[in-house]
C-alpha cells in the first residue's frame, strides 16, 4: 500500500484530499498541531463524511493515522512516504517547508532515493511552486541538487466546498462535505510514476483552471458573503437566495468569466454551466456556511492576485464590463468583524485614508485610476 503525508488533519484535510486518498487505498498519516485531534485519529484510524448533494450519505474513511506536526516521527515519516500532501492555508505553507526541508534531508541522509511528490492543495496559485522556495531556503547545495532530481513539487488546483460544521453524534472526527470535488494537478510536475488516486484529474493546462476556479467560485463565494452580510444575512444560502445579491453575483461571475474566455479560450456556453453549478453549490440546503467566515481575511482577498483584483484586472486588460466586480469589491471594504484582525486593520486604514488610498495600499489599484474611483463612488452608496 502508498503512503501519504498529508499537513493539516482539519475539516478540508479529512473531508477532501485525505478521503480521496484514503478511498484510493493510500495509507495517509496526518500531521497537525491540534493535539486531541491528532489523539483521536490515532486512536480511531477512521472517521465518517458526510457527503451531501441532492441528497445526503455517510461514507467510512480507513487506512488513517497521525502525528503532531511538533513530532520528530513526522520526520521520519516524510523521509519513507510516497507523497506529501498539504490543506493548511497559504499563510501557514511557510511555516511547514522547514519540516519537509527536514524530511528530505533525513530521506537523503539514509539514502532513500525514490521519487517523492509534493502537492500544495491550497486556495493560491501556484502555491507548490511557492512551497518549493521556500523548503529550497532550508536546504544546502547538495540537497537542493538531490531534490531537483528527486522531488516533484506539483501545482494543483482545488475545489469543494468544506463549511465547519457542529460535531455531529458529539464525534469530533466527522465532517460534512458537498459531493462536487474537483483536484487538478499539473503533469509537467511530477517526479516518477504519476500516482493513480480517483478524483485527482491531471492536465498540462493548470493555470487555466488555477483561474477559473479563483474567478468563479471564490470571486463568487466572497461576494455572496460580503454583500450578505451588508443586508444582515447569516449564511451563503441565506444570502444567494436574496434575488438582488443573486443577480450581482451572477454578474460578477459573468464578468470574471468573460476574461477567462478572452485568455484561455473557454466555450463560453460550458462556462455558462459552470457558474449556474456554482450558483446551485451556494444553494445547497446541506450546507451551513456563515458569511462571516467566507468574508474573513479580506486584505488576503484584496491582494492584487486574488479572487477580487485579479479578475478585475483583467477586465482592465482585456476592456470588458467589470460594474459587478466593482460592487463587490466595495462592498469588501464594508465588511467587519470584531474577531479578524485583517477586517479590523482595514477597517482602521479606511478610516484614517480613505477608499481609493486603502485599494492602493491593499490592492495596489492606481488610486486616481476610474475602477479606483467608481469602488469609492459604489462604497459610499453600500
Amino acid at each position: 500500500m502508498k503512503k501519504a503525508v498529508h499537513f493539516g488533519a482539519g475539516n478540508i484535510g479529512r473531508g477532501f484530499i485525505g478521503k480521496l486518498l484514503a478511498d484510493s487505498n493510500v495509507a495517509v498519516t496526518f500531521a497537525d498541531v491540534n493535539g486531541p485531534l491528532v489523539d483521536q485519529l490515532s486512536h480511531d484510524q477512521q472517521y465518517n463524511v458526510r457527503v451531501v448533494g441532492n441528497e445526503s450519505k455517510i461514507d467510512v474513511v480507513n487506512h488513517v493515522t497521525a502525528v503532531n506536526s511538533m513530532s520528530p516521527e513526522l520526520i521520519e515519516q516524510i523521509a519513507t512516504t510516497d507523497l506529501v500532501t498539504t490543506a493548511v492555508g497559504p499563510n501557514v505553507l511557510d511555516k511547514i517547508a522547514q519540516t519537509i526541508a527536514s524530511g528530505l534531508k533525513k530521506r537523503f541522509s539514509i539514502g532513500n532515493m525514490t521519487p517523492l511528490n509534493i502537492i500544495a492543495c491550497e486556495n493560491m496559485v501556484r502555491g507548490s511552486t511557492h512551497l518549493k522556495g521556500e523548503v529550497y531556503r532550508h536546504l544546502d547545495e547538495q540537497a537542493q541538487q538531490h531534490a531537483d532530481n528527486l522531488v516533484g513539487f506539483v501545482d494543483s488546483a482545488v475545489d469543494r466546498i468544506v463549511p465547519p460544521m457542529e460535531a455531529a453524534n458529539d464525534d469530533p472526527l466527522e465532517v460534512t462535505v458537498e459531493s462536487f470535488s474537483e483536484w487538478i494537478v499539473d503533469d509537467q510536475q511530477f517526479k516518477g510514476e504519476i500516482p493513480d488516486i480517483a478524483g485527482m484529474e491531471k492536465t498540462s493546462n493548470l493555470v487555466a483552471f488555477v483561474e477559473r476556479k479563483l474567478f468563479t467560485l471564490n470571486t463568487g463565494h466572497c461576494i455572496t458573503a460580503y454583500l450578505g452580510c451588508l443586508k444582515g444575512h447569516r449564511t451563503i444560502r441565506e444570502a444567494i437566495s436574496d434575488p438582488m445579491i443573486r443577480n450581482d453575483v451572477t454578474q460578477a461571475m459573468m464578468e470574471s468569466g468573460e476574461v477567462l474566455i478572452q485568455r484561455y479560450g473557454f466555450d463560453r456556453e460550458r462556462h455558462y454551466a459552470y457558474i449556474d453549478k456554482i450558483l446551485e453549490r451556494f444553494a445547497n440546503p446541506f450546507l451551513v456556511d456563515d458569511v462571516s467566515r467566507v468574508g474573513r481575511e479580506p486584505i488576503r482577498k484584496l491582494g492584487e492576485n486574488d479572487r477580487l483584483i485579479r479578475p478585475l484586472l483583467g477586465t482592465m486588460e482585456y476592456n470588458t464590463s467589470n460594474e459587478a466586480l466593482v460592487k463587490g469589491i466595495a462592498a469588501a471594504l464594508k465588511y467587519t468583524n470584531d474577531t479578524d484582525p485583517q477586517a479590523i486593520e482595514v477597517q482602521s486604514f479606511l478610516e484614517k485614508n480613505g477608499v481609493v488610498k486603502t485599494l492602493a495600499h491593499f490592492s495596489g489599484l492606481d488610486e486616481n485610476g476610474k475602477e479606483a474611483e467608481s469602488i469609492e463612488s459604489i462604497y459610499h452608496q453600500l
